[in-house]
């Protein structure tokens, strides 16, 4: 599948027109209309418009995965979701047998970087909301 053709599938999977996720998208629908039909290829920046609109993500748009999970209704991930997506890449899943082999002072300090990152995700995707 092309990035057209899924982009095409997610509106179609949501019940939206073209004119409808167009202008709730803010474009316009001649140029969702290229888009889906492989005519145009979206900036960095509305692809990730477009992977929220359509509660999934930019990989799955691109064609980097065949697993679309659907997002809850602000866009950010289920936890259990999140949890998946990152234990499919072998280097994270060292993380936490690096935490779980350490020492107690340095699991503290561990946990501490864990919260710093998924406090940035979420100040990131609150004003990603909030725009």
């Amino acid at each position: 599948m092309t990035l057209g053709s899924r982009l095409r599938e997610r509106r179609e999977r949501l019940g939206k027109t073209q004119l409808t996720a167009a202008k709730e998208l803010g474009i316009s629908n001649v140029q969702l209309s290229r888009y889906e039909s492989d005519d145009r290829k979206p900036e960095p920046d509305m692809l990730g418009r477009f992977a929220e609109y359509y509660r999934t993500t930019a990989d799955y748009l691109l064609g980097l995965t065949n697993d679309s999970t659907l997002e809850g209704p602000t866009g950010a991930s289920s936890e259990a979701a999140a949890f998946e997506e990152f234990m499919r890449n072998p280097e994270h899943g060292l993380f936490f047998k690096d935490y779980l082999d350490a020492p107690e002072a340095r699991q503290e300090e561990m946990l501490r970087f864990w919260t710093f990152i998924r406090e940035q995700e979420r100040l990131r995707r609150a004003d990603r909301d909030s725009e």
